[in-house]
């Protein structure tokens, strides 16, 4: 600008020069920035509220993920459990209990089942394996599954276990215990079906006899399905942690579904 043009600026009537202290009040103005706290109103860019609204719909986001990814899992249990197919053991039977009231497969639907198949004049192997099989069932139900499994004993000697020889029999083991017989057309039936192998010995001088039998515990489902066996082998912790195992198997492929 040349020094003409300042004086004639400078003496114009329409400019005036600001005074210092305008100029200071101009300087002291806060200066504003967009996002920014302001003093005394204690609210930024992300309050409480947003972040309850981010917080909630995170934990939404991840639930939803973890349903998806559940429902996945049973789909891929239920579509094996199809596949493999029912097994070939167990099935529908009828036989006597102690009371000599007829019991059928059926009427212990919504139930497990621990099975044991043997003879009340077995030496040894018998009431090893029931005094086992009383153990685990208790064991189960002192657990935190607090799990119920009805305890049946099936004679594969209906010819010399009675109804009431078997009733005396199964309480020496555990109340909870079921005896079952039936007539030998009923036994040969049901050990067909879970493949249980007998056969009686010859007979001594006091026609007593062994039979000689297979020596396995069977698991039944409530849907009144085979699910496991456990032999000689395993002993009660062993067999009352698979039973557990199947059980939480059980239960996540038939629970309901969130919605």
């Amino acid at each position: 600008m040349s020094k003409h043009l300042s004086r004639l600026i400078a003496s114009s009537k329409f400019y005036t020069k600001p005074s210092p202290r305008l100029q200071l009040q101009q300087f002291r103005q806060p200066i504003r920035f967009q996002g920014t706290v302001e003093p005394g109103k204690g609210k930024g860019p992300i309050s409480w509220k947003s972040f309850s609204v981010f917080a909630v719909t995170g934990v939404g986001v991840l639930g939803f993920f973890y349903y998806v990814k559940n429902e996945k899992e049973m789909a891929i249990m239920k579509e094996r459990k199809r596949q493999l197919g029912k097994a070939a053991i167990g099935g529908k039977w009828e036989l006597v209990d102690t009371e000599g009231k007829t019991r059928k497969s059926e009427d212990f639907l919504g139930k497990w089942l621990l099975i044991y198949f043997g003879f009340t004049n077995c030496p040894d192997i018998c009431p090893d394996e029931l005094e086992k099989m009383a153990h685990v069932v208790d064991d189960l139900e002192k657990s935190d599954m607090k799990t119920a499994i009805q305890p049946i004993f099936i004679t594969v000697d209906p010819q010399r276990d009675t109804k009431e020889i078997i009733g005396k029999y199964v309480r020496e083991f555990s109340p909870k215990f079921i005896g079952l017989t039936g007539t030998i057309d009923q036994i040969s039936r049901v050990c067909k079906a879970f493949r249980v192998y007998f056969s009686a010995g010859p007979k001594d001088q006091q026609d007593d006899y062994i039979v000689d039998h297979t020596i396995i515990m069977y698991l039944v489902d409530p849907d009144g399905e085979f699910v496991d066996y456990y032999g000689q082998n395993k002993n009660r912790e062993q067999v009352g942690a698979s039973i557990q195992i199947n059980i939480a198997k059980y239960d996540k492929v038939n629970k309901k579904s969130w919605f």
